[in-house]
């Protein structure tokens, strides 16, 4: 398993920092975009629905709701940012449930209450990429910075739960997750925070802003996984898809951006963000 995770993972992170650095946006958009509706249809798998129709129903209506997003909003201003900040009451909200899982499922089991739940992760996790993205002077670098980041905390929380891993983060929800793991994800980012915060070369108060919202945004990232797992558990399927050897499918992937995203971006903008000379 470990191996198909790095093969895997060798080959989609270049490709990942190229579209990042040399993509415009709107061509990252589309390409961020087609794995976002994908994950709507692995998100459909955890309703369970009845049909092969409704389950292509709804990737069409996330398709639906990016295209309306990219047509409607408007970029030159910081509008943009209301539905990533909308989107962490939702993610405080999971954090209850997580915490209550399993006797919270009854509140979100209903196929209505997953079907907005669903538009709730993935259209802001996608808002939120593209809109960091196409602030042309800084934006691709944050967001590289965002998505090394998570890949760091991803790594110190695998290889710190394996070796240190006793006491369970989330039993009910994810039982291979340990608060070691978590403490391991938490330092290896204040590692990489602090060595980003330098490249950056990053004065001594915009690097303690820097740090403390990596660090809260690797907290949400952690909370993001085990929402997909609980939803998942809740389905009882082990992986969402099997598209990505080694890693199951696109939300097994994208599960951690899909909190870290919003909380990121609303961090920098109240960090004003656009006022930081990096190099």
């Amino acid at each position: 398993m470990l191996k198909q995770r790095v093969i895997t993972a060798s080959i989609l992170a270049p490709l990942v920092v190229w579209a990042v650095l040399e993509s415009p946006t709107p061509y990252l958009a589309l390409v961020f975009g087609v794995l976002i509706v994908q994950g709507g249809w692995e998100w459909s798998g955890f309703m369970k629905l009845a049909s092969t129709a409704l389950r292509v129903s709804y990737p069409a209506v996330v398709g639906g709701a990016l295209l309306a997003v990219w047509f409607f909003v408007d970029w030159n201003s910081s509008d943009w940012l209301v539905l990533p900040v909308l989107s962490l009451f939702w993610w405080l909200l999971a954090l209850l449930w997580v915490l209550g899982f399993p006797r919270s499922a009854r509140r979100w089991s209903p196929r209505w209450a997953q079907t907005l739940i669903g538009l709730l992760v993935l259209v802001p996790s996608w808002l939120s990429v593209v809109g960091l993205h196409q602030d042309i002077h800084q934006g691709p670098a944050l967001l590289l910075y965002l998505l090394l980041l998570i890949w760091c905390a991803d790594i110190g929380a695998y290889f710190g739960g394996r070796r240190w891993g006793r006491r369970k983060l989330a039993p009910a929800v994810s039982p291979g997750k340990s608060w070691e793991g978590a403490y391991s994800a938490l330092a290896a980012s204040l590692v990489f925070a602090l060595l980003g915060a330098l490249f950056f070369g990053l004065p001594g108060n915009q690097l303690l802003a820097l740090v403390v919202l990596s660090l809260v945004t690797v907290a949400f990232s952690i909370l993001g996984d085990l929402t997909e797992s609980m939803f998942k558990r809740h389905a009882g399927i082990k992986d969402s898809g099997v598209l990505l050897p080694g890693h199951g499918g696109v939300l097994d992937r994208i599960d951690s951006i899909t909190a870290a995203a919003p909380v990121f971006v609303v961090g920098l903008w109240l960090f004003d963000f656009q006022h930081w000379n990096l190099v």
